[in-house]
C-alpha cells in the first residue's frame, strides 16, 4: 500500500515538473520573439530616420475689383510611382495604355521605354521610381487621369508631391512695380517688402503645417504623416479694375515713345472713396523699351510747376487776401529780389481777373501771392500746411516720399522762395500727393486717403474688408471750394487745356510744365532741358467719378502739360467714361419723340418703305420705281424717282456703301470703297458707258 503510495506521488511531482519546465521554455520563446521583434523595429528605425518638414501652404492671389488675377501662384509637383502596390492582374492588362499615356504627356521617351523602364523597376521592388520633376498642376491632373494612376495612391501607385510654387503674373508688365514682391530675411540681407505683395504678405502667406518625411536611399521620401495640415493663404482683391488699368497703360506708352520720353505715371482714383482704379509707372530701358522699373507715383519727389498752383489760390482764397475776380496787371516776366521769372512763350497777358491768370497758367499768381503774404510769409505756408500738403498720405505700401515744404527762418528759405512757391517751385510733391489733394476739390472739401485693396477673402468669406479712410473732412470752405472749382472747369473752356474738353462730358483739371535737374542735379542747356509735364483733374464735372493724373518726364523745347499730359488723361477720360455702361442711360430708358423727320440716304424704294414702316416714320410713296432718292422735309420723307439706264453707270451719290456696290456690280463694274457714310463722289460720272470688269472709285463722308 505504501509502495503504491509512493509511486503516485513521484509520478505527480516529475508531472509537474515537466509541466513547470514546459511553461518556463513557453515563456522564453515569448521573450526571446518579443526582444528580437522590439530590437528588429529599433533596428528599423536606425536604418530608416525620419524628420518633420515645414508644408508651405499656397499663397493666396491679388485679384483686381472684378476678381481677374494680377498674381497667382503656379505649383510644381514631383511625381513618383510605387509600382510595387499595383494589382498583377491590372498591371498586365493597362500597363500599355499607361505607357502610352505618358508618351503623350512627357514625349522624350516613346512609350515602349517606359514600359519597360516600369517593368524593370517593379521587378527590382523600387518603391519610388521618378516619373517627372517640376509638373505643372495641369501636367498632374493628367496624370492622375490615365490608366492604373486614376485607381489612387494606394492602388494606381502614383505619388504626387508638391515642392514649390512660383508667382506669376498674367498681364505680364502691367501694374508690375505696384503688385510688388515678398523676399524674406536670408543671411545679411534684410527682408524686402514691395508693392502690394509685400504690404499684404500676412495675409497672402497663410500659415505653416508640419508633416514628417523619411530618408530613402535616393532621397527624402513623404510618408504621408501630416502632424499639423497647412492654412492656405488668403486672397486680396485691389481695387484696381483691369480694364482701366489697360487703358491707362496703352495710353500712356504710346505718348511716351512718341515723346522720347524718360518716364511717366498715371492714376486714376475714385472721387469719393479714394480707392486706386489704375496705377502705371514706366520708365525707358537701355534697349529702348519701356518697363514698370520703379513706383513714380508713390516714390518720386519732384517740384509739381503750376499744378501747384490750385493750392497757392486756395491758400489766398481761405485768407480772404484776395477774390478770383480781382484784376492784376500781367506781363512778360516778373522780377523778386533781382530774380526774374518769365511768362511761358514770352507771352504778355495784359489787365486781367485772378480766374483768368489760373486759367492761362499765367505766372502773375507769384506777384498776387508774394504781394498778399510779403510781410507774413508763415501764414502762407502754415495755411498750406493745414491742407495736408507737408505731410505724407501714410499709403500701406512701402516707398511713399515725404512732402518737401521749407519755412521761413531755414536754410532754404530766401527771398525768392514766396514767390517761387506760389508757382510750384521750391516745393516738391508725389505725383499721388497731388492728385490726392484735387481729388478732394472734386469731392467737395473731403480730403480721403488713397488706396489700393477692398478686400481680404478666404474662398467666399470676407475676411478683412477696407473702408474709405477720410484724412481731412474738409480743407476749406464751401466758398472757396466753389471758386476753385468754376477755375478748374474754365481752364478747360477758356485756358489751357481748352483744346482737350471731351465731346461726350466736361473735364475739370490743371496743366503743369516745370523745370527739372537733370541726372547730374543741373538744368540742361537750351534744347538739352528736362521738363515735367503734367496734367491733373476730375471728370465729369458735374458729380464726378474719377479723378486723374498724368506725368511726363521728357527732354525738348515742345514739352508742355497740355500737349503731352493733357492728351493722355482725355483719351483716358474718354475711353473709359465711354466704355463704361454704368456712366450712360439707357436708350429705351425714356421714349423720345422725333420733332423732325431723319435724313434718309437715297436706295431701294422696298427696302425704305420696310425701315420707314417698322420706325413709324411717316413718307410720301409717289412714285413705284425700284431705286429713289430721298428728301427729308418738314414732318415726312419725300422719295423721288431716280433715273436708271441699263448698260451705263448709274448714279450712286446719297446711297450707302451697300446699295452703291449693289448697283455698279449689276451691270458688271467692280468697286473700290474709301472712307464710310455715304457716297460723295464717283470715279466714273453717271451715264458714262458701262464696261464688263472696269473699275469705279467711290467716296464715302
Amino acid at each position: 500500500m505504501d509502495d503504491k503510495r509512493d509511486i503516485l506521488i513521484r509520478t505527480v511531482i516529475v508531472y509537474i515538473g515537466f509541466v513547470a519546465i514546459l511553461i518556463l521554455v513557453l515563456f522564453k520563446t515569448f521573450s526571446i520573439q518579443l526582444e528580437g521583434r522590439t530590437n528588429m523595429l529599433s533596428d528599423t528605425r536606425e536604418k530608416i530616420p525620419t524628420k518633420i518638414i515645414n508644408r508651405i501652404p499656397r499663397r493666396g492671389e491679388i485679384l483686381d475689383i472684378n476678381y481677374t488675377p494680377l498674381v497667382t501662384s503656379v505649383s510644381f509637383y514631383e511625381i513618383y510611382m510605387d509600382p510595387t502596390v499595383i494589382d498583377q492582374k491590372i498591371f498586365d492588362e493597362q500597363i500599355t495604355d499607361l505607357a502610352n499615356g505618358l508618351s503623350k504627356l512627357f514625349p522624350s521617351m516613346p512609350s515602349r521605354e517606359w514600359e519597360n523602364y516600369i517593368r524593370h523597376q517593379r521587378q527590382i521592388k523600387n518603391r519610388f521610381l521618378k516619373i517627372k520633376s517640376k509638373a505643372t498642376n495641369e501636367e498632374r491632373r493628367q496624370l492622375n487621369a490615365l490608366p492604373i494612376f486614376k485607381l489612387g495612391r494606394m492602388k494606381g501607385g502614383l505619388i504626387d508631391n508638391h515642392v514649390t510654387s512660383t508667382r506669376k503674373r498674367p498681364h505680364n508688365e502691367l501694374m508690375k512695380r505696384t503688385l510688388g514682391y515678398y523676399k524674406p530675411a536670408e543671411g545679411n540681407h534684410p527682408e524686402l517688402r514691395v508693392g502690394i505683395e509685400g504690404a499684404y504678405n500676412e495675409y497672402l502667406a497663410g500659415e505653416e503645417g508640419a508633416e514628417i518625411i523619411q530618408k530613402i536611399s535616393t532621397g527624402w521620401k513623404k510618408t504621408g504623416q501630416i502632424v499639423k495640415d497647412a492654412v492656405e493663404g488668403a486672397d486680396v482683391v485691389t481695387s484696381i479694375d483691369k480694364e482701366i488699368q489697360e487703358v491707362a497703360h496703352s495710353e500712356l506708352i504710346s505718348q511716351l515713345k512718341l515723346q522720347g520720353a524718360k518716364n511717366g505715371c498715371v492714376v486714376v482714383m475714385d472721387v469719393k472713396t479714394g480707392f486706386v482704379k489704375a496705377i502705371v509707372n514706366l520708365s525707358r530701358s537701355t534697349n529702348g523699351e519701356y518697363y514698370e522699373i520703379y513706383n513714380q507715383a508713390i516714390g518720386t519727389r519732384e517740384v509739381p510747376g503750376s499744378t501747384f498752383k490750385l493750392a497757392s489760390l486756395m491758400a489766398g482764397l481761405e485768407d480772404q487776401k484776395f477774390s478770383i475776380y480781382d484784376m492784376v496787371n500781367s506781363g512778360p516776366k516778373y522780377t523778386f529780389y533781382g530774380k526774374t521769372l518769365n511768362e511761358a512763350h514770352g507771352a504778355n497777358y495784359g489787365r486781367i481777373n485772378i480766374k483768368t491768370a489760373f486759367e492761362l497758367s499765367s505766372n502773375v499768381i507769384s506777384k498776387v501771392i508774394n504781394d498778399a503774404y510779403k510781410t507774413e510769409p508763415q501764414e502762407f505756408v502754415d495755411r498750406l500746411k493745414s491742407f495736408g500738403l507737408s505731410e505724407p498720405l501714410g499709403l500701406e505700401l512701402e516707398g511713399e516720399a515725404s512732402p518737401t515744404m521749407y519755412s521761413p527762418g531755414s536754410k532754404s528759405w530766401s527771398g525768392i522762395s514766396l514767390a517761387w512757391m506760389a508757382v510750384g517751385y521750391e516745393v516738391q510733391q508725389t505725383p499721388l500727393q497731388t492728385l490726392a489733394f484735387y481729388n478732394a476739390v472734386a469731392n467737395n472739401g473731403k480730403f480721403v486717403k488713397p488706396q489700393f485693396v477692398k478686400e481680404i477673402r478666404r474662398g467666399a468669406e470676407v475676411v478683412k474688408e477696407f473702408e474709405p479712410i477720410v484724412i481731412k473732412s474738409k480743407i476749406c470752405s464751401n466758398k472757396t471750394l466753389k471758386d476753385l472749382q468754376k477755375c478748374l472747369a474754365g481752364v478747360m473752356k477758356e485756358g489751357t487745356g481748352k483744346r482737350l474738353t471731351s465731346s461726350y462730358f466736361d473735364i475739370a483739371g490743371k496743366t503743369g510744365t516745370a523745370e527739372i535737374l537733370n541726372e547730374d542735379m543741373h538744368y540742361g542747356n537750351k534744347g538739352e532741358k528736362k521738363y515735367l509735364a503734367s496734367f491733373v483733374g476730375y471728370f465729369p464735372v458735374k458729380n464726378p467719378i474719377y479723378s486723374c493724373i498724368v506725368s511726363i518726364a521728357a527732354s525738348g523745347e515742345n514739352i508742355y502739360g497740355a500737349s503731352v499730359s493733357g492728351t493722355v488723361f482725355a483719351a483716358i477720360a474718354n475711353k473709359v467714361y465711354a466704355t463704361s455702361l454704368k456712366y450712360h442711360q439707357a436708350v429705351n430708358e425714356k421714349k423720345v419723340k422725333v420733332k423732325s423727320t431723319p435724313v434718309s440716304k437715297d436706295g431701294n424704294l422696298h427696302d425704305l418703305r420696310t425701315v420707314m414702316n417698322k420706325l413709324n416714320i411717316p413718307y410720301s410713296d409717289k412714285v413705284q420705281d425700284e431705286w429713289v432718292n430721298t428728301i427729308s422735309s418738314g414732318k415726312k420723307v419725300e422719295f423721288s424717282k431716280r433715273s436708271s439706264i441699263k448698260g451705263v453707270v448709274p448714279n450712286v451719290k446719297g446711297m450707302s456703301a451697300k446699295d452703291a456696290v449693289y448697283l455698279i456690280e449689276s451691270i458688271g463694274m467692280n468697286v473700290d470703297i474709301r472712307g464710310y457714310g455715304t457716297v460723295i463722289k464717283q470715279s466714273s460720272p453717271a451715264g458714262t458707258p458701262a464696261f464688263n470688269g472696269g473699275l469705279i472709285e467711290l467716296i464715302l463722308k
